[in-house]
């Protein structure tokens, strides 16, 4: 029996998260939930799967739940509750469900404590990949990705000499605008980005998939998760959904895993890794597939993409102050405060402002990070004047 934490239980990952371990009672059993702020989400879920711990990220949110209820477990806040939780001797499995660079530290107490970590979270690695990736050296820990798209790499992967690997084919739907010509892109609303046409996400990544944003995320996690150069990851725009990724070998063999678009398969393989448990509700009608179809991205309608693809090859801290303007626009954009259209704008000037730094520590991630938010702020209410 596998004590699991989530962290970030309140969002899409965590609802499928919860819904895999009440299926596989058996099998896992749920020690603790953590929300940022939906406190009528989390309680639910409290009463409902009974953790024996949890944690709010926004302390006055967590104080209004703690005082209207009677909370039959222990209560945390902050993010140092949610790092708390990450690290707690109880928990085996550490489900990575936050959204944006706020992940980053509870990664790394998860890591440093040696846990079984189920990454569903990209920004992190994207912030500070090097840092994540010699901490994983040091510890006992094990980082299973979740994504779909990183999940279907590792897969393909498993049993074979990374020295062999010739290319990553990372795939992508095309997102909410794929059929939007490029001159109505000013005119976007927020409900018709929202509107994904394969999968059903939180809002933050369905704007980045809409962007192709998320596949340049993708990318970046690609180059650490799999010890590769980003020159040999390469993004084709996949409508149907169906292959998840692929990898190419140096003897030509293409290697693809393939499933329904739905995220219980590789979150269920995360938690149960290296074992496969028995799940007969998805399953894939080869007969009901009319076809499967490639394309090249398209950059000048999506630069987001070639955003990300010149931050990797920058390196040093260019990647986390992409990923900072990034979060800062699509916020900014979800809150109705900047048009579509000024995301990649802000990004493309934050990055350009930027004065790299070539090994950056911890502490020069998080300091750029906060230049970055900060710079957009500025940059986006001076485009409200």
């Amino acid at each position: 029996m596998k004590r699991i934490a989530i962290l970030g239980s309140t969002g899409s990952i965590g609802t499928t998260t919860l819904k895999v371990i009440e299926r596989y009672r058996n099998e896992f059993a749920l020690e603790a939930i953590t929300a940022h702020n939906n406190i009528a989400g989390l309680k639910a879920q409290i009463e409902r799967f009974k953790p024996l711990k949890v944690a709010v990220v926004d302390e006055a949110a967590g104080k209004r739940l703690i005082s209207r209820s009677k909370l039959p477990c222990k209560a945390y806040l902050g993010i140092e509750g949610v790092n708390k939780i990450a690290s707690d001797k109880d928990v085996d499995i550490v489900v990575i469900a936050l959204s944006g660079a706020i992940a980053l530290r509870p990664l790394l107490a998860a890591i440093a404590a040696g846990k079984h970590v189920a990454l569903a979270n990209k920004e992190a690695l994207v912030m500070a990949g090097s840092i994540i990736m010699e901490r994983l050296k040091e510890s006992k820990a094990r980082l299973i990705p979740v994504d779909s798209e990183q999940s279907a790499i590792f897969q393909c992967l498993e049993a074979y000499n990374r020295n062999e690997l010739h290319r990553i084919h990372l795939t992508a739907s095309g997102g909410s605008l794929y059929d939007v010509p490029l001159k109505n892109f000013k005119h976007l609303q927020v409900k018709a980005i929202l509107n994904h046409p394969r999968w059903k996400m939180g809002k933050k990544i369905t704007v980045d998939s809409s962007t192709l944003m998320n596949k340049g995320l993708e990318a970046i996690e690609a180059r650490w998760l799999f010890d590769t150069d980003i020159s040999k990851i390469k993004v084709l725009i996949h409508r149907q959904a169906v292959i998840h990724s692929m990898v190419e070998f140096v003897d030509g063999v293409v290697l693809a895993q393939l499933g329904v678009t739905d995220m219980t398969l590789p979150i269920q393989y995360a938690l149960s890794y290296p074992r496969r448990l028995v799940n007969n509700n998805y399953r894939l009608d080869f007969l009901k597939l009319k076809s499967l179809t490639f394309e090249k991205a398209d950059t000048r309608k999506f630069p987001c993409l070639d955003f990300a693809y010149q931050a990797a090859k920058d390196g040093g801290s260019a990647p986390c102050v992409m990923n900072a303007a990034n979060e800062e626009a699509v916020s900014a954009f979800l809150d109705k405060r900047i048009p579509f259209i000024a995301i990649p704008r802000v990004i493309e000037k934050i990055m350009a402002m930027h004065k790299g730094i070539r090994n950056p520590d911890l502490s020069a991630i998080l300091e750029s990070d906060a230049w970055a938010r900060q710079e957009a702020g500025r940059l986006m209410n001076n485009m409200g004047r």
